[in-house]
């Protein structure tokens, strides 16, 4: 059961917002943060105090600004909560909408769900939050709302065999013959190009060298 939520936000109006619709949906104790360091120090003294807490809702980015932060963003917090094996359950709730990299975070972070934010992001919130407090399975929400005619994919073993050897510096033509070398399909020139083509439309690269920076900063690669 959710009885202490804490809210790591650094955007006042969203801040706000949440705490309005927890409020006035649950009955939570509700504490807030706008700093990943002030955030990890309140769980921390809220574990001494013995009157840990339930439930973390974190952004996965925030602005920094004139204080110096040991702690930059959501996944960081994330990161040290479990490097010191805190028990905490957490929702991230971030504009990210790759479907790879919101994945890679679940995963990686072991977070209880991810929530985008969007136009019914507070009703997946909601539905999130009443399955997690009450043990079930956590719906799926949709990442956003796709656009008409936008690519979505799912990358596989392939991407990432391409996308590595790009990251080598073999042009498309080299790719190809290794692939037919060692029975990777599809080999051909025209193949290897639209991949390439979708994986930039995917990530959101501008070019090939942009695309190979990130698969890098994504972990992909």
């Amino acid at each position: 059961m959710i009885k202490k939520v804490l809210i790591a936000e650094d955007i006042d109006s969203i801040n706000e917002g949440l705490v309005n619709f927890l409020s006035d949906t649950f009955n939570f104790e509700i504490v807030q943060a706008k700093y990943c360091d002030e955030a990890y120090l309140k769980i921390k003294r809220a574990i001494l105090d013995e009157e840990p807490f339930d439930l973390l809702i974190t952004d996965l980015s925030f602005k920094q600004d004139h204080r110096d932060a040991n702690l930059k963003d959501g996944e960081m917090l994330m990161n040290r909560l479990r490097d010191e094996a805190i028990d905490i359950k957490a929702i991230m709730y971030s504009i990210e909408d790759r479907p790879f990299r919101v994945r890679q975070l679940i995963d990686k972070l072991r977070l209880s769900a991810f929530v985008t934010k969007g136009r019914n992001s507070i009703n997946d919130l909601k539905q999130v939050i009443q399955a997690i407090s009450k043990g079930e399975a956590i719906p799926v929400a949709p990442q956003r709302d796709q656009l008409p005619g936008e690519e979505s994919m799912n990358l596989d073993d392939y991407d990432i065999a391409l996308l590595s050897k790009l990251s080598e510096g073999l042009s498309q033509e080299e790719i190809g013959q290794l692939f037919k070398d060692n029975n990777i399909k599809p080999a051909s020139l025209s193949s290897i190009e639209k991949r390439i083509n979708k994986l930039k439309i995917y990530l959101k690269a501008k070019n090939t060298i942009h695309l190979i920076a990130i698969a890098k900063d994504m972990g992909i690669i």
